[in-house]
């Protein structure tokens, strides 16, 4: 508990702090931040009202600092937000520079934290299955599409044919595809500290125009089996899947570093096509990722087809797509996989143990607020 009394601590030298700012400091147990601000030093709590994150390593526009980890702002002289987020208060201190050289900081804050309880996101909030409800196949399509220049993708099409026989068979189903999402990459959020990569997504949180959250939304909650299409593009899985697979990353973190699995019980499999060969190592790659994300796979987990690293003619991939009735037949057979390795899964989930990651232990500080003291 922090001294109710008021003290003075010296934190530093004028010319040393002034040279520094931004700068974090401590007084009498208090984490602080200290800024240069309109000639003047400005002292606000170094922790972020969100999850703690250090605001003397944000970037300061005009008054306001940007917290590092998830953007949150806050005014370097009144420590609240800006209009409209202005409820929201980080603590304010008094600091002055005195004749001796001396910045001298003075606790407890002038102003203290204000923490708004905000309404916990969607994603946080159980999603019961009904019982007896069917299987749930989710597709997700990664194919990029130029919506002026519209062309037949091989995967999406034994995609659609893996769905609509999976739904013949009783399965609910639906299909999300990227191209039709409008989501921000992850640059400037990826992996920026053990404590940034939260769940929900903190691109989700700030950003309402982001959508991200039904493929989260479909892949944590909904889906029993997850059905991801890909062409090959270079030898590698689409641009788009690599997009959505960074931004997956606020999924893969909790395992790493919290120990704390959200996929649970769900099966995955995969639908890899282009003109260009490098379907084994495509598939691996893809494996081991989903695979980092607590998925299961059937036996054969992909289907593919490729004619080839000299077949860069498009025409022909498609053609022979689309006349190849043993291509729709393993789409078909690929559903009827994974289905059947979820219900196994479904059968004996009461005898699983609670699954941990090997060499890992529970971080219980990494969902932690920010001390109220500052």
């Amino acid at each position: 508990m922090s001294d109710a009394r008021e003290t003075w601590y010296r934190v530093g030298a004028v010319a040393e702090l002034r040279a520094a700012a931004p700068v974090a400091v401590t007084a009498g147990g208090h984490h602080i931040a200290v800024f240069l601000y309109d000639g003047q030093l400005r002292a606000i709590s170094n922790r972020c009202n969100h999850k703690g994150g250090p605001l003397a390593d944000g970037r300061v526009r005009g008054e306001f600092v940007m917290c590092p980890w998830h953007a949150w702002e806050y005014s370097v002289i009144t420590g609240r937000g800006p209009e409209g987020y202005d409820e929201e208060q980080v603590p304010v201190y008094a600091i002055e520079e005195r004749a001796d050289g001396g910045v001298y900081v003075r606790t407890p804050p002038t102003m203290p934290r204000h923490l708004i309880v905000h309404k916990p996101s969607r994603l946080l909030e159980e999603h019961p299955k009904p019982p007896g409800a069917p299987v749930r196949v989710l597709g997700l399509s990664t194919t990029g599409m130029d919506d002026g220049n519209p062309r037949y993708s091989t995967s999406d099409a034994l995609l659609d044919e893996a769905l609509a026989h999976a739904a013949a068979a009783g399965a609910d189903t639906q299909c999300i595809r990227l191209r039709e999402l409008s989501f921000r990459h992850c640059e400037g959020n990826y992996s920026k500290a053990a404590r940034a990569c939260t769940w929900p997504c903190a691109i989700t949180e700030r950003d309402m125009t982001d959508q991200l959250t039904p493929v989260y939304e479909g892949l944590v909650h909904w889906a029993d089996v997850v059905l991801i299409a890909t062409p090959i593009r270079w030898g590698s899985a689409s641009s788009l899947y690599f997009k959505m697979a960074e931004r997956l990353n606020c999924v893969q973190n909790q395992v790493t570093i919290s120990n704390r699995v959200l996929i649970h019980h769900k099966v995955a499999a995969f639908i890899i096509t282009g003109g260009q060969d490098n379907i084994q190592a495509v598939a691996g790659s893809m494996l081991t990722f989903w695979s980092e994300l607590g998925f299961v796979f059937p036996p054969f987990p992909f289907i593919a087809h490729s004619r080839g690293w000299d077949a860069e003619d498009m025409q022909n991939n498609v053609r022979q797509v689309r006349m190849s009735q043993g291509l729709r037949e393993a789409s078909h057979e690929l559903a009827d996989r994974a289905i059947h390795t979820w219900r196994m899964v479904d059968r004996n989930r009461g005898a699983d143990q609670p699954m941990e990651r090997a060499g890992r232990k529970a971080n219980p500080v990494a969902d932690t607020m920010a001390t109220p003291d500052g």
